[in-house]
């Protein structure tokens, strides 16, 4: 099957959703463009913003699109290319953009507050409580995975297949460049909040900041070890917590944007130039390597698909920014398709070079050098094309790591709310800078171990994650009259799914334990105490919300 051909016939499927589905839902839920939304009637200058339309759609898509729309659909590959297409597309369009909207619509319908707030409102104090805690445990899983990721990628001196650490000036241009983007994001969102650039002035000087930033990277790299690169990676995460939205993660998101967007457009042009066929095989079997088809490839792609931890920022961050109800569509919506198209992108671009990809390689090796090697023909600079490679899969992961910093501050802040006044020691242990080095140290915590021993547990609980707000949203959208049907499928396939894949985890986690009589508590014994926790804590929400929903 030719490549080119399905990436088209994607594009113009996800066009035709955002136009006819996106719209029906809009008109469905009702959006009131002359309404007052909540960044300007609580307007402070640090979580709520009125913000441009296509800075908050930069903000949404940068901080939803991490590292899963390319690891998701490539480690999915091992199914067959057909069933994890149909999955990005049906879950894209109906599972993950009508969420991500959803969400949105509902926080910016209920003063900005985000999912965990708006679940006491309509469910009940106990069903809050305990989602908060399942998202800010679930942002744990979120921040030691990536933080490994990110600080793997800036490494400079990694050790090679003999054991021997080796010099890599291109992981040092990936860090050097990456630094040079949070320094350039400060002055640019001084710049913009302070002399209020026309839009097109304001896309002209980022535009210059990206290419000077760019060369400048790419050829002056920074040298240092991953742990140096953890703690790094760990400041500058706690300071995208704190700060104002407009100083450093607003900017950065939009300066992230040229680089995300000039990713798809490289991959999409080298799809065009190489004309690929998809080399994989379109369907493997309903089990392969011991894994079932079912539940594994509908947790396996997450990002790409639906994604539970994009609910928490279209209702932690995004609707807190809205400056018009008309601009929900867009931000909701649509930067959950351009999603299932990056995902989409690196499905091809891996079904293309993944014969051709020496064992062991990791998703990100397998998109970047497919990428680089259809471009090739152009005769661009080899070391630019993958340090702009590189450069754009790690700033997926740093992206969304800034946000979910923020995300968890704000559950862990949430998750002792309480009407009555608060004592001095709550008072401490919620104040911003503690919430979010508690926060970050659970992270650290999990970090030690490396991501491959708690990423089996990341796309199940953001899956899980991603029905509890379906299910969440169904009752808000029945409480307040509004239609909610089209959330019914989407909310119990997901339920079985996540429910199903993290059970078999322990499952399979206690039945190896009780084979060797013996469990390594830093990774196994770990992933069961998680695992246990995540499910505990889904089925009592899932509860109250089901119980409210029928009582509605």
């Amino acid at each position: 099957m030719n490549g080119l051909a399905i990436l088209a016939i994607v594009m113009i499927i996800l066009l035709v959703a955002y136009k006819v589905y996106g719209t029906y839902l809009e008109k469905t839920w009702g959006v009131d463009e002359k309404a007052q939304t909540p960044a300007y009637k609580y307007e402070d200058g640090v979580d709520f913003v009125p913000t441009s339309k296509f800075e908050v759609f930069t903000h949404q898509f940068s901080s939803i699109a991490g590292a899963g729309p390319i690891t998701g659909p490539i480690i999915a590959l091992m199914f067959g290319w057909v069933p994890a297409l149909i999955w990005i597309v049906v879950g894209g369009i109906f599972f993950g953009a009508v969420q991500d909207f959803g969400a949105l619509y509902a926080s910016v319908k209920n003063e900005g507050k985000s999912m965990g707030m708006i679940i006491e409102q309509y469910v009940g104090k106990t069903g809050r409580k305990m989602f908060m805690l399942f998202c800010w445990l679930f942002t744990l899983l979120v921040i030691a995975a990536f933080v490994d990721i990110v600080a793997g990628t800036f490494n400079g001196f990694p050790v090679d297949a003999a054991g021997k650490v080796v010099k890599n000036t291109i992981n040092g241009s990936v860090a050097s460049i990456s630094l040079l983007f949070i320094v350039a994001a400060l002055a640019f969102g001084l710049f913009t909040h302070y002399f209020k650039p026309s839009a097109k002035l304001q896309f002209v000087v980022g535009l210059v900041l990206f290419v000077v930033i760019m060369v400048l990277g790419t050829y002056v790299p920074v040298m240092a070890s991953r742990n140096v690169w953890i703690f790094v990676i760990f400041a500058y995460i706690f300071a995208a917590s704190v700060t104002p939205m407009w100083l450093l993660m607003e900017p950065r998101d939009y300066l992230s944007t040229f680089l995300f967007v000039g990713m798809i457009i490289a991959a999409v042009v080298g799809v065009l130039i190489a004309n690929p066929t998809m080399n994989s095989q379109a369907f493997v079997g309903f089990e392969v390597n011991g894994s079932y088809i079912f539940p594994t490839l509908f947790v396996t792609i997450a990002c790409g698909a639906v994604s539970g931890f994009h609910s928490l920022v279209s209702s932690g961050t995004s609707s807190k920014l809205v400056k018009n109800e008309k601009d929900m569509k867009l931000v909701g919506y649509g930067s959950m398709l351009l999603e299932a198209l990056l995902a989409t992108v690196a499905l091809v671009v891996a079904s293309a070079v993944l014969k051709d990809m020496p064992a062991g390689s990791t998703p990100f090796q397998t998109f970047a050098y497919g990428v680089n090697s259809f471009l090739s023909t152009l005769g661009l600079p080899t070391r630019f094309v993958n340090c702009f490679i590189a450069m754009a899969l790690s700033a997926l992961a740093l992206t969304s790591l800034d946000s979910v910093a923020r995300i968890g501050r704000m559950s862990w802040q949430e998750l002792f709310v309480d009407d009555k006044e608060q004592s001095p020691f709550m008072k401490f242990i919620t104040n911003k800078h503690v919430a979010t080095l508690i926060t970050l140290l659970g992270g650290y915590v999990l970090c030690i171990g490396g991501y491959q021993n708690i990423w089996p547990l990341f796309g199940a609980a953001n899956q899980l994650l991603s029905a509890l707000v379906l299910i969440s949203l169904s009752v808000f959208l029945k409480v307040t009259g509004r239609k909610g049907f089209m959330l019914w499928i989407p909310m119990t396939i997901m339920l079985v799914v996540t429910l199903s894949s993290l059970g078999l985890s322990i499952y399979k986690i206690i039945s190896a334990w009780m084979l060797t009589g013996t469990i390594d508590f830093a990774t196994s014994g770990l992933q069961l105490i998680i695992a246990i926790l995540l499910v505990v804590l889904g089925v009592i929400v899932a509860f109250y919300d089901l119980k409210k929903l029928k009582k509605a």
